[in-house]
């Protein structure tokens, strides 16, 4: 059975590890993270979700060697789930299908976050995981 990426686990050990009261502030620390989009892919080929607030979309691609490359679209003023994609484009990077696949659905509550936002953004979050592997699904199913 394929494991998480190991970047990502141990974000998420971070978090789970933090004191409460500063899980907030190391959350929109990653959501400076997400890089504009390049030229070449615009929101026309992402997928929206509308599960989030705000306009938010997302794009993941399965390389030829099997490794996944993600797209973020996300307002500004919308740093916790700008953050969401922060700490999955990081976590994920040079992640095949398989890991990213494994990554476990309730990936933020394992984070310690839904103490410390939202319910509405702690579903946000987990809708945008949800949809970024369904499209990894997709193309090697």
């Amino acid at each position: 059975m394929p494991e998480m990426p190991t970047k990502l686990a141990e974000i998420v050990d971070e978090f789970a590890a933090a004191p409460r009261d500063v899980v907030l502030e190391m959350l929109l620390e990653y959501a400076d993270i997400i890089p504009p989009l390049p030229a070449e892919i615009d929101r026309e080929g992402m997928e929206q979700v509308p599960e989030c607030q705000t306009a938010f979309f997302l794009r993941a691609q399965v390389q030829p060697n099997g490794t996944v490359l993600t797209w973020f679209d996300c307002p500004p003023e919308a740093p916790t789930t700008r953050a969401f994609a922060g700490i999955l484009a990081e976590g994920l990077a040079g992640a095949s299908a398989e890991q990213v696949l494994a990554v476990p659905d309730d990936l933020y509550q394992r984070m310690g976050l839904a103490q410390a936002i939202s319910p509405l953004r702690v579903r946000g979050g987990t809708a945008i995981l949800a949809r970024l592997k369904r499209q990894v699904r997709e193309q090697v199913g």
